[in-house]
């Protein structure tokens, strides 16, 4: 027979520091790397307009 495994419950001290945590997700998405460059010819649609991404500059 297997023994019995009991999953750990979680305490009130780990959900409050998992609360507190989320904020610092900011942090690391403000300093995220940018993406890669666009082509300049990409088609995009503003207010239902289809247009080249080098038409709105």
């Amino acid at each position: 027979m297997a023994p019995n495994r009991i999953a750990p419950q979680a305490t009130r001290r780990t959900i409050l520091q998992a609360l507190l945590s989320i904020p610092a997700f900011a942090l690391f998405t403000a300093h995220a790397a940018p993406s890669r460059e666009q082509p300049a010819d990409e088609l995009v649609e503003v207010n239902g307009w289809i247009l080249k991404r080098s038409e709105l500059a």
